[in-house]
């Protein structure tokens, strides 16, 4: 009777190794993924998340470690470079000035890139593009604006162009200047930095034309 107990004893033991084998088996499968992917990307309710992710061309987009900063600039700059396009697309048929002629060109090539850029890196730390209600984007331009802008044309149409954009991109630097300051993500604060180098100096220009216009 002893050895039968004995023998009983050492399967259950041996059963209830495999079983915890088995389970712990089954646990790492489900954290690791089919993609051989880290928990790194996974954020834990913490504010700063780790993501890299690589873009069509290979780079990658969002690298490092971001945080609500970062989301932040990219949910207020996607829509406030989009009214900018807006009122560059406006001046296709009515500005007049070669200088805002030229501005408007700088603006189409480094603004709709960034776009892009920043839509990238939204999707890659799974946040949404839209930040919801809220929040307030300096220099943003109101209903009324756009049409009276719409509604310009020549010498008028650049002045008034001129006198918006000045405005429109000060307030784009203010919250480039904010995520330098705050962001995490060392891509989003090179774009934070070319904005306000890019957008200073277009202030400057824009300063410029309005003195002669």
């Amino acid at each position: 009777m002893r050895a039968f107990m004995t023998f009983e004893n050492r399967t259950a033991r041996r059963l209830a190794l495999t079983g915890g084998v088995a389970a712990a088996a089954l646990l790492l499968a489900a954290c690791g993924g089919s993609d051989g992917d880290s928990m790194a990307g996974m954020d834990h309710g913490g504010r700063a998340t780790t993501s890299a992710t690589a873009s069509a061309d290979g780079s990658e987009q969002g690298n490092g470690t971001f945080n609500d900063a970062d989301v932040m600039f990219a949910q207020m700059m996607i829509p406030h470079h989009e009214q900018a396009l807006e009122m560059a697309k406006l001046a296709g048929t009515r500005a007049q000035d070669p200088g805002i002629r030229k501005i408007v060109g700088d603006i189409e090539k480094a603004q709709d890139p960034e776009i892009r850029k920043m839509r990238s890196w939204l999707k890659s730390w799974g946040r949404p593009e839209s930040m919801g209600g809220g929040h307030s984007m300096g220099g943003m331009m109101t209903d009324q604006e756009m049409k009276d802008l719409a509604a310009a044309k020549g010498k008028a149409f650049d002045r008034k162009f001129a006198e918006l954009m000045i405005a429109h991109h000060e307030g784009a630097v203010s919250m480039a200047k904010t995520e330098q300051q705050s962001g995490g993500d060392p891509e989003a604060k090179r774009v934070a930095d070319d904005v306000v180098r890019t957008q200073t100096a277009e202030i400057d220009r824009l300063k410029q034309i309005l003195a002669r216009l």
